[in-house]
């Protein structure tokens, strides 16, 4: 490709330069990749960058500062569906785009949410050790209980892309399926409740909504009192969705039966307190639910489709703002 002009991407994701190079190296004529937030170097090579790739791993921000800086990025590319740590409001007020990469992992989290639902209520975690520790927890396993998902209510809350691939995969387990989202859908083959009837009702709960001030700390004390004690939470959503502490309090006083965490409050970690319930039936991944090795090369796929498609100014997708 001959150009008279020096086409450039900033990378703020731990991506081989190699790689990028290899899937961009004819778009591009400078590839820069940072993989810690150094603000001063990277609001410098933001000046000249005609495409910025958002870090999938949010420890890179992309400020306010950082965004004044971008004089003709022409699309901020997050190769996540995820993109809290991207301020949007002022991307918007500078005219610059923002996209996603949205439901392109749904399939994977609504496996992994399938998963952990079931090695929660067959208490498989607790199994495998014990099993491991030389010793046969057969009986244990019985006075502890272990149940079906035949015959329960699973609840879905937020009825997105990711919480339509649980529902499409709960067909045909015997389970009644019911959802609270902010409208009712037609084309799911679920059961419209509201948000009370939700908690009382589900036997599993997974979460599947954005992070906004409106669902902050949705579910906190008084919302996991109101569910079952045989009830079993999951959250592949965003961290910040559930009050930590309160649910810290209600695996220690069985408010519930157990919960699955993707995500959490603050990332990357866990706070200690949910470490300290290791003998709870608990399972704590490090934010991987969507992170198949099928789902990353469609994440990676998507994203660059979406920044070629800004370079030859045809319709980007899954524009965020």
């Amino acid at each position: 490709m001959i150009r008279n002009f020096v086409m450039k991407l900033v990378s703020l994701s731990p991506i081989p330069k190699a790689l990028l190079e290899s899937l961009l190296g004819d778009a591009f004529d400078e590839i820069v990749v940072f993989s810690e937030f150094e603000e001063e170097k990277i609001v410098k090579e933001l000046e000249d960058a005609d495409i910025v790739l958002g870090d999938y791993t949010f420890r890179i921000p992309i400020n306010a500062k950082m965004l004044r800086a971008m004089k003709k990025v022409r699309l901020i590319q997050q190769p996540s569906t995820g993109y809290d740590h991207i301020d949007v409001e002022t991307a918007k007020n500078l005219g610059i785009r923002v996209a996603n990469v949205a439901g392109v992992n749904a399939l994977s989290v609504a496996e992994h949410t399938i998963m952990v639902a079931l090695a929660l209520l067959k208490k498989l975690i607790y199994a495998n050790r014990k099993t491991f520790e030389g010793f046969w927890a057969q009986n244990e396993m019985f006075e502890l209980g272990c149940y079906e998902l035949y015959g329960k209510t699973w609840g879905i809350l937020g009825m997105g892309r990711q919480g339509r691939e649980v529902a499409k995969r709960l067909q045909g387990w015997g389970v009644r399926i019911i959802y609270h989202d902010l409208r009712k859908f037609d084309d799911v083959n679920a059961e419209f409740v509201d948000f009370e009837t939700l908690l009382r009702d589900s036997d599993v709960l997974s979460i599947h909504l954005p992070l906004t001030e409106k669902t902050r700390k949705m579910i906190g004390e008084k919302e996991l009192r109101s569910m079952k004690s045989s009830a079993i939470l999951i959250n592949v959503a965003r961290g910040e969705i559930i009050d930590e502490k309160a649910l810290v309090k209600a695996l220690e006083e069985n408010w519930i039966s157990g919960a699955a965490l993707d995500v959490y409050e603050k990332e990357p970690g866990v706070s200690k307190d949910l470490l300290e319930l290791r003998d709870k039936n608990l399972i704590l991944t490090p934010h991987i639910a969507g992170a198949t090795n099928e789902a990353r090369l469609r994440i990676i796929g998507f994203a660059i489709e979406n920044i070629r498609r800004a370079l030859r100014n045809e319709e980007v997708l899954s524009i965020v703002i």
